[in-house]
């Protein structure tokens, strides 16, 4: 009896975890979602203020008040030309 006690209490244990772990990785996927929709709006902004996609991440910072957390994100922020949206993909560190 008291195996089938410690053996639920283990089970049930796991499953927490396992709830937390999931928890954890969606909240990590919408850190993720939510930066590159700022890039992507900041960027958007820029070509329809000044009438060009910004050059540079860098240029976003600087000029329109982008900030986000560079020790755990980095951006790729791929220009073509001043008039094509930019290739945007955010990654965590």
């Amino acid at each position: 009896m008291k195996k089938r006690f410690a053996l639920g209490i283990l089970l049930a244990a796991a499953l927490f975890l396992l709830f937390l772990n999931r928890l954890e990785a969606g909240r990590q996927m919408q850190g993720l979602q939510r930066l590159e929709d700022s890039v992507r709006r900041t960027a958007v902004s820029c070509y329809a203020s000044e009438g060009f996609y910004p050059p540079s991440v860098g240029y976003m910072e600087e000029h329109w008040g982008l900030q986000y957390e560079k020790e755990r994100y980095v951006i790729r922020y791929e220009v073509f030309s001043s008039n094509l949206m930019p290739q945007i993909t955010v990654l965590e560190k």
